[in-house]
């Protein structure tokens, strides 16, 4: 008997052993993956943190006298224009691991050449002594050398290349009197400015229409930068900064800032690809950033920030990163500053061994040229350009009047900057979840005080459950319904709903006052229960008339048309606004709130409860005083478990809002959650981006201040469980 007890007992405790190792290793598996995720979130966040830097990869001696004219992806394909020979340009390119010459443009000693670029696209401007201009791109050079060297007719293709070369003639008064020049590219225009003794003449031709061209001078002036992008001109004279635009007299001069101009040192001006924005430095130390803007019905340029360089050290070349907002300054002292485009800020400095005279961005390669050696750099982290400041604080973008927070990153063209602020992502998310819960927390907890304190035991079993169930109900199909019917009735049903909000106390009240006599004259079998059935009533019939008769009768007293002026109020669709996304949430977040503030009221002792009426109190003073102050940690975890739901949720704020980020807290305003900002960007985002990283950050945000939320709520619970057990 002994033996059989103990082999009983050696099964018992194996079979213990190892359901206790299954529920461990199960255990350890979640885990596991919530470790996972975490690592996963921040591995792919980091490179934010990280500082950008650069590696040399390649470096090749240009010939003897030669100079880099304009800059080329070598190892992307494309050719370097190089000068050095007279009456010619050379095209070289890279090949087995050097660079070697592919073509030379060579054209008569009289003409005069120089090179331009759009967009990373390069081309050769020539202008032959009687001053005919033909601008001819290197890509048809390359393509024409590849032709001859395949033993093919290049003239066969001469149609097609012929399209992509501009020409137009120059006065000859003024190019006779020519000591130099200056030819600038858009995708538009083209604008040649000839500097002469008497002034500078510009010449404007419209590249869609080369018949139209617009002739501009400029006497008794030091300096005209040209601003084709931008339609536009930069005039320096004497100490005074002035901007001209294409279709205004030269006279019309607006003034953009006076500055003290030493001898020593000349005025730089350099724009970055679009002209939408340049970096002015006169002889201080400091460069300030201009952006164009639109002021009065015209567009102009606003100084938006400052930084500082050292002491006697000038601005030499400065370009932007095609998709990233990095901007590299080169400097006189062979310093490489990397700067953050958007907020001004230098995240790192670079001290060069030797001096560059111009830098290029080709992907995340950085080129630098001097006069005998071509650079080219490995740029690192480049995402570490983005800070807080640039995610979260205002900042003055491209094309607007006023500081602001915006979060567009959908460009349709590259050398465009990609505005990253998390704040109006924010700002919806809180929007939505806050306004939830005004409309959740009287709905939930109100429910949850009926059946846990007033309904009888049986109504109780039959509405706990059935209220519990809507939780089940999925998110998707709340927001289908909401998207399907509450939007498109949204302006009668906001004016509805506020109606409703109200008139329903006195409805309550007047249904409290007239309940009870009307209960008395029921069977008893009906009796208890029947002011559930009275306030259901009620509602269903202040409901309906706030829907059919209310904003009728309303607007036909005031003689307004009220819908019109709530549209009015708003940028976004009425459909699409805060007000709508948190109707919709509120319903999906009341049944959370309800079933665990309902077992927080539920689970205040009899006893308690038993002590107050002894002592005389009331129902409702019980409740009040009683009831209300026990469960009260357990109310507050229920509230704060639905905030934390409504701030995670995707579906309803993606279906119903109009998913536009704007930073606004005002009612009738759209915006974009976090959550269904993640939904919308990270399949579109280029893995490894800027952008993409930034997505994972958002995604880290979302997890962290959910995480801490749910942790309180359930630190929370635990201490009402303890001063239940403990009471």
């Amino acid at each position: 008997m002994t033996s059989y007890s103990d082999s009983i007992n050696r099964k018992r405790q194996r079979n213990d052993r190892w359901g206790r190792y299954i529920v461990t290793g199960f255990g350890g598996l979640v885990l596991l993956t919530l470790v996972i995720l975490i690592s996963h979130l921040v591995s792919q966040a980091l490179p934010l943190a990280l500082v950008p830097n650069i590696e040399k990869e390649h470096q090749f001696a240009l010939p003897q006298g030669s100079h880099v004219e304009n800059a080329g992806d070598l190892l992307g394909g494309q050719l370097v224009v190089i000068s050095g020979e007279e009456c010619r340009f050379s095209l070289f390119g890279y090949s087995d691991n050097n660079i070697t010459k592919h073509h030379d443009y060579i054209r008569p000693c009289d003409h005069q050449l120089s090179t331009t670029s759009l967009m990373g696209e390069n081309a050769i401007v020539d202008i032959s002594a009687g001053g005919q201009v033909r601008v001819v791109p290197v890509r048809s050079l390359a393509y024409r050398s590849v032709l001859i060297a395949n033993n093919s007719d290049p003239i066969a293709q001469s149609s097609s290349l012929a399209s992509s070369t501009i020409s137009f003639a120059l006065p000859s008064k003024y190019w006779s009197q020519t000591s130099s020049w200056h030819f600038a590219l858009s995708s538009k225009w083209s604008a040649i400015a000839l500097h002469t003794p008497s002034g500078t003449f510009i010449r404007w031709v419209n590249q869609l229409n080369p018949t139209q061209m617009i002739d501009k001078f400029f006497a008794n002036v030091d300096k005209v930068h040209l601003l084709p992008g931008a339609q536009m001109m930069l005039v320096e004279k004497e100490a005074h900064l002035f901007l001209s635009r294409l279709f205004e007299d030269e006279s019309e001069l607006s003034l953009l800032t006076s500055f003290n101009k030493p001898s020593s040192h000349d005025t730089s001006i350099l724009s970055l690809e679009k002209d939408r924005t340049f970096f002015l430095q006169d002889g201080a130390s400091h460069v300030s950033r201009w952006v164009i803007h639109r002021d009065a019905n015209k567009l102009g340029f606003i100084e938006t920030y400052q930084f500082s360089l050292n002491e006697g050290e000038r601005l030499v070349d400065i370009k932007e990163h095609a998709s990233i907002n990095v901007v590299a300054a080169l400097t006189d002292k062979h310093r490489l500053l990397f700067i953050n485009r958007v907020s001004g800020e230098v995240v790192t400095t670079i001290d060069l061994p030797e001096p560059i005279q111009s830098v290029s961005w080709f992907g995340n390669r950085l080129y630098g040229y001097n006069d005998d050696t071509i650079f080219i750099w490995q740029a690192n982290h480049l995402s570490g350009i983005t800070t807080w400041r640039s995610l979260f604080a205002p900042q003055h973008y491209e094309g607007y009047t006023d500081v602001d927070t915006v979060w567009q990153t959908t460009n349709a063209t590259d050398f465009q900057e990609a505005k990253f602020s998390l704040t109006p992502l924010i700002i919806g998310s809180m929007k939505a979840s806050l306004l939830a819960l005004f409309i959740a927390i009287p709905v939930a907890i109100g429910a949850a005080i009926y059946t846990a304190f007033f309904a009888k035991e049986r109504l109780r079993h039959a509405l706990k459950p059935a209220i519990e169930m809507l939780e089940a109900v999925p998110s998707v199909l709340i927001g289908f319904i909401a998207a399907i019917w509450l939007s498109p009735m949204a302006e009668q049903f906001l004016f509805s709903f506020a109606f409703f909000l109200i008139v329903i106390p006195f409805v309550l009240i007047a249904v409290a006052f007239v309940q009870r006599p009307i209960a008395d004259r029921l069977p008893a079998k009906i009796r208890h229960g029947a002011e559930l059935g009275f306030a259901l009533l009620g509602v269903f019939i202040l409901g309906y008339i706030s829907v059919v008769w209310a904003p009728e009768w309303f607007f036909s007293v005031i003689n307004v048309d009220g819908f019109d002026m709530l549209a009015a109020e708003s940028d976004s669709p009425i459909g699409k606004t805060t007000i709508v996304v948190a109707l919709a949430l509120g319903v999906a977040i009341s049944p959370s709130i309800y079933s665990i503030a309902e077992d927080a009221i539920g689970g205040v002792p009899d006893e308690l409860k038993h002590a107050s009426f002894a002592l005389g109190a009331t129902r409702l003073q019980t409740l009040k005083y009683v009831v209300l102050h026990v469960a009260f940690p357990g109310i507050t975890a229920a509230i704060m478990l639905g905030f934390g739901r409504a701030f995670g949720e995707t579906m309803i704020v993606l279906m119903v809002t109009g998913n536009t980020p704007i930073s606004s807290w005002g009612l009738i305003e759209g915006l974009r959650a976090l959550t269904a900002n993640l939904a919308i960007e990270l399949p579109e985002a280029d893995v490894s981006s800027a952008h993409y990283q930034i997505l994972f950050f958002t995604a880290g945000i979302l997890f962290v201040f959910t995480f801490v939320v749910n942790t309180i709520a359930e630190f929370t619970r635990q201490r009402l469980r303890s001063r239940s057990y403990y009471e």
